[in-house]
């Protein structure tokens, strides 16, 4: 079984990143990072990447990093993911929303939480690490 971990490099992916692996930690099982195709091309994404492989080792949890299929969105990758027979669970980071803001979700997150196939948790960050 795997926990999977839609990894974006930003405060919410930070948040879900510690979430996922405590989750894989505590089911005894490995963590498929799935790296967002747009941030991989970020600049500071190669810093970010090594950071959360020395946080992963820390916590004693394996892993592996995928990127995203070329040509396919970010949320189109988590789905396909979800229907893996060894997928256990979803994380997923997510922003603190406004009560207006909660009416409409992130294009991915929405389409995560709609169509994923095995159960999807969304994560916020702690709100003193947002700015």
């Amino acid at each position: 079984m795997s926990v999977i971990l839609s990894y974006v490099p930003t405060v919410e992916g930070r948040g879900a990143l510690a979430f996922g692996f405590a989750e894989a930690r505590m089911r005894a099982t490995d963590l498929v990072v799935i790296a967002d195709g747009d941030s991989a091309s970020n600049p500071g994404f190669g810093a970010e990447l090594h950071s959360a492989r020395e946080e992963a080792d820390a916590a004693g949890v394996d892993y592996r990093i995928a990127r995203n299929e070329p040509d396919r969105s970010h949320a189109d990758n988590l789905i396909d993911a979800s229907y893996d027979s060894a997928a256990e669970l979803l994380v997923l980071g997510m922003r603190r929303r406004s009560p207006v803001g909660k009416l409409l979700m992130g294009s991915v997150a929405q389409r995560v939480l709609l169509e994923a196939q095995c159960p999807v948790v969304g994560v916020k960050p702690p709100v003193a690490a947002e700015v």
